[in-house]
């Protein structure tokens, strides 16, 4: 494809997904050097010509949250300052997102804060994977393309379908991309009432839904201490359930989660490349990761032509 205003630059988040992005549009990736000075200052310098060009950067915000965060406004700054025609912001996975409201007296909402930098630093528009809450998109002033991982994983899922299947969603909130899915494996719904005393502990309550017999699988937008998950694979295991899967965009996976899914009732548990799996499968057998590096980049070469971006999941 004739891509020569077309250029992908990453920070050092995820290099392993650029450089599938652009193995799939056929360009090299960007030069760039990305480092940090002795007392931790990052430092960048873009080693080629992008006056006027079309520029993404592939940079999702997980951990080192902060440094990849940082990563990603410098590096835009560098290329605004470059000269460059448009900057994209490619976040894959959209760090503080899950702080979207006030949930108390006194709180931030530090998603918006973050989306306010990352118009601050120059960003053109923002390309983003299953943000945790839709509204993200309204705190940005710049078009927002929030796509979705549930195709990859439902073709994953498609070549071992149980005609005795039935798709959880493990809180209330996650009940429309439950019913998404399970539409799409003709499957049926279920919905896990929980509750969240504080930031990362959860606590079941009970199972709305038939599951007794059947196959299950937990689908939810992320995978982060993975006590939701495990605590729902147990409840659904009480209620009958033959089998529980899990699967989810963003395999997070901090603290004790690999600990956690290794001893739970899970079979098998489903994330994407959204964040590297820096050797967690070696840690974790039941952990199975799928790219979306093509989502990525057909969604990229739609921007870069002007074409539609939604008929990607029509």
């Amino acid at each position: 494809m004739q891509v020569s205003k077309l250029k992908i630059f990453s920070g050092n988040a995820n290099l392993p997904l650029s450089h599938a992005v652009c193995r799939f549009l056929g360009i090299p990736l960007g030069r760039a050097n990305v480092r940090k000075f002795s007392d931790g200052e990052i430092f960048v310098e873009i080693d080629e010509n992008v006056r006027g060009m079309d520029v993404f950067v592939v940079q999702p915000t997980c951990t080192p949250v902060n440094d990849n965060l940082m990563e990603l406004l410098i590096i835009m700054d560098a290329l605004k300052r470059a000269s460059a025609g448009t900057v994209t912001a490619v976040i894959p996975y959209y760090g503080y997102a899950r702080q979207d409201r006030k949930v108390a007296p006194r709180t931030p909402i530090t998603s918006k804060l973050v989306a306010d930098l990352i118009q601050a630093a120059g960003a053109s528009r923002v390309l983003a994977i299953d943000l945790h809450a839709g509204q993200i998109q309204g705190f940005f002033n710049i078009p927002v393309d929030n796509l979705f991982a549930m195709p990859v994983i439902i073709d994953y899922l498609g070549s071992a379908k149980s005609d005795n299947l039935t798709v959880v969603s493990p809180d209330a909130g996650g009940t429309e991309r439950a019913r998404a899915m399970a539409k799409r494996l003709n499957a049926q719904l279920a919905v896990i009432d929980k509750r969240r005393p504080r930031p990362n502990v959860a606590e079941i309550m009970y199972v709305v839904g038939d599951v007794e017999g059947r196959d299950t699988i937990i689908v939810d937008d992320m995978i982060d201490t993975a006590g939701t998950i495990t605590l729902a694979a147990s409840a659904l295991i009480e209620k009958g359930a033959k089998s529980v899967r899990a699967c989810a965009s963003h395999g997070v996976l901090s603290g004790p989660a690999l600990d956690r899914l290794n001893e739970s009732k899970l079979s098998e548990v489903i994330v994407t490349d959204t964040i590297p799996s820096d050797g967690r499968v070696a840690q974790c057998p039941k952990l199975k990761v799928i790219s979306v590096a093509e989502v990525l980049g057909e969604a990229i070469r739609r921007i870069y032509y002007g074409e539609s971006v939604s008929s990607l999941f029509s």
